[in-house]
């Protein structure tokens, strides 16, 4: 048990070494020399670790403009925080090991299917597979199993969903792309195929976010950092000059705010470009190592990445999509109360990194048209989701607290619904 609790906490829940095993695995499946196995694999780590660097800046950049812009406009509400339902389910109800085991399972079930069905995807972001491993474990119990059944009936849902979601999104994926190579493993799937169903709806494809014709004037814009730094400099020095000097110098310190918020825009394009950097690394690494896997152990497998490693494809629509996005959410911030649902608070780092992506997605089927008003609705809709699980929430514990990531709010909505429909728990 010891082992087993070793792998799961120091393997399992590193994203960077499983992604690494797994290329070293498809490549050593290849037949590849030691050298060529060793350079893939620390390559493949080392691609992982530069995108998450990259979006460890993005995030605390995005953490101080969250804050200030909830200082800056008054807001008030709930915070959706799946790391704070997964702190209280471990110290509170005493869940640590069972998530462990779970999130483990979570991965062993995903292989099965994949390996079984049509479905070929082999899900890889671990953060994601924990999140889910966390509420698949939470409203297991709170249906009433304990011990081995609850554990295998969270490995089963979980498993399902990181299997079914990938597919789910595989055909926008695919247009994407150009390939069938890599797939979406990320849990916000169904906020990114509504995206692209009201962008399909209201929107015109042939008018591409990445076509926008600049005069020459502003011809610097079509390089995608520096688009990304006009957009959001304004962003950043709009909030600090509403949020005001008091509400910045916790942050700021001896510096002039104004100076400090453009500094942080400048380090939120930063960290977009080190991402960026990462996931092109990954890809060429990890990509041609996965097809030793799709050979040997489960034929024609794809892995499911984190969702920026779409960015590079569309990066006009991830802006976009972060802008509409958040103008969405903040008007379902509104409507929820109206609804008798709790207020939810905008989460800027998920409007960036979910809204990014349903931009993507958005504009893939509808162009520019479909991404305003398809964001705009994915906003909404990542508003509302969370409200509805809150009371749910409330009902085994965990008082003004809520979800994130849509994929695991219908998790939830499906233990309910099983429950209450069968009884069987």
């Amino acid at each position: 048990m010891q082992i087993l609790n070793f792998i799961i906490q120091n393997i399992l829940t590193q994203a960077a070494v499983v992604i690494g095993l797994i290329a070293c695995l498809g490549l050593a499946l290849q037949k590849k020399s030691i050298g060529a196995i060793i350079s893939g694999t620390m390559k493949t780590i080392l691609g992982f670790l530069v995108l998450s660097a990259g979006s460890s800046v993005i995030q605390a950049s995005l953490a101080i403009f969250g804050d200030l812009f909830n200082k800056a406009f008054g807001l008030k509400g709930l915070v959706a925080s799946i790391e704070g339902i997964n702190g209280q389910a471990m110290t509170d109800l005493g869940l640590g090991s069972e998530i462990a085991i779970t999130l483990a399972g979570i991965f062993i079930v995903n292989i099965i299917l994949a390996r079984i069905t049509k479905f070929k995807y082999i899900f890889l972001t671990g953060q994601a597979l924990l999140w889910e491993s966390t509420l698949c474990v939470v409203f297991a119990y709170f249906c009433g199993l304990r011990g081995v059944p609850l554990i295998l009936i969270g490995s089963i849902v979980g498993g399902a969903f990181a299997t079914l979601m990938p597919a789910f999104a595989q055909p926008i994926t695919r247009q994407i792309t150009g390939s069938d190579d890599i797939a979406l493993g990320h849990f916000c799937t169904f906020g990114y195929m509504f995206t692209a169903l009201i962008s399909k709806i209201t929107g015109n494809k042939e008018h591409s976010t990445e076509d926008i014709n600049l005069p020459k004037s502003l011809e610097f814009l079509q390089d995608t950092y520096l688009s990304v730094m006009v957009v959001m400099v304004p962003f950043y020095l709009i909030v600090a000059i509403v949020a005001g000097p008091g509400a910045c110098t916790e942050y700021c310190g001896d510096t002039n705010y104004i100076v400090y918020m453009f500094l942080q825009a400048l380090q939120f394009v930063t960290g977009l470009y080190v991402l960026m950097s990462g996931v092109r690394l990954l890809l060429a690494e990890l990509v041609p190592a996965f097809q030793g896997i799709s050979m040997k152990l489960v034929p024609d497998s794809k892995p499911a990445l984190d969702c920026p490693v779409l960015f590079p494809y569309a990066p006009n629509a991830v802006i976009l999509g972060f802008i509409f996005t958040t103008i969405g959410s903040i008007i379902g911030m509104f409507l929820t109360p109206v609804l008798g649902l709790p207020m939810i608070l905008p989460g800027v780092m998920s409007n960036f990194f979910a809204g990014g992506t349903a931009g993507i997605f958005a504009n893939q089927v509808g162009g520019r048209r479909g991404v305003v008003i398809g964001c705009i609705a994915h906003g909404i809709f990542i508003m509302i989701l969370p409200a509805l699980l809150s009371p749910m929430l409330g009902q085994i514990g965990f008082q003004n607290m809520t979800c994130t990531d849509v994929d695991t709010v219908v998790t939830g909505f499906f233990f309910m619904i099983i429950k209450s429909i069968t009884g069987i728990f």
